[in-house]
């Protein structure tokens, strides 16, 4: 059973979350495990304050190391404590590494992970150097706070755990599993608006089916995304 853990401002945002659709379902039947941890109970300060003014000026505020130290520290204790190694640490930082599929499959071979998220201009980068193991950006843009990052994250690995999709198909057969956008998809009735589902998906033939979405994933690919299609080409010796 994975667990995740978010050290986040807004744990009841995450967990909320969480908590609910197939995720929710999957850890009230004990297949994964999920928590979410508020940095500012570890502030040092009555104000509960977890943040200041940058060195070197310029506008926003960034956070303290110490409460998101405090945090993780407290977090690590606890999942230790409960029999596990230490959780493999992400922070959530748009400087990180791209996230990709690939990530998300390496990423579900860890017994545990607990994300960590930024807010307002970020966070004092020497707690990142003192205590991430790694640091992930799902996008080239900037978001208010990492807290949607992290659960894009929490959501693509829990997914690949076993039990959690009802087959594996569920996931192998998607866009990106194999370096390829899925082919299109359609389902009832047979003729919308005048659109009518392609005859082979109405034909029964297995093999005409598999080949059809296969083209069309190769067709797709090339079209919309040019770069995976040809490194996809590259990987398969084309």
């Amino acid at each position: 059973m994975m667990r995740i853990d978010i050290a986040t401002l807004f744990p009841q945002l995450c967990q909320a979350f969480l908590d609910e659709s197939i995720l929710g379902r999957a850890a009230r039947k004990g297949l994964i495990e999920t928590h979410c941890h508020q940095i500012r109970d570890y502030t040092l300060n009555k104000q509960r304050q977890v943040d200041d003014y940058p060195y070197g000026g310029g506008c926003g505020m960034v956070m303290n190391a110490q409460p998101i130290h405090d945090c993780c520290q407290a977090v690590i204790a606890e999942v230790e404590a409960a029999g596990r190694p230490r959780p493999h640490i992400i922070f959530m930082t748009a400087a990180g590494a791209p996230y990709t599929e690939q990530q998300a499959k390496r990423l579900a071979g860890y017994d545990s992970l607990l994300l960590v998220c930024g807010h307002y201009e970020g966070m004092d980068e020497r707690v990142i150097e003192e205590l991430a193991d790694e640091e992930i950006s799902i996008g080239d843009y900037v978001l208010t706070g990492g807290e949607l990052a992290s659960l894009v994250v929490a959501d693509s690995v829990l997914r690949l755990q076993p039990g959690v999709l009802a087959q594996p198909e569920g996931y192998q057969d998607e866009s990106h599993w194999n370096g390829l956008l899925e082919y299109p998809q359609y389902t009832r009735p047979e003729e919308w608006r005048g659109r009518r589902v392609p005859g082979v998906l109405l034909s029964g033939h297995h093999q005409n089916v598999t080949k059809w979405r296969e083209e069309q994933s190769l067709a797709r690919t090339k079209t919309r995304r040019p770069d995976l299609y040809e490194a996809w080409l590259k990987q398969n010796g084309g």
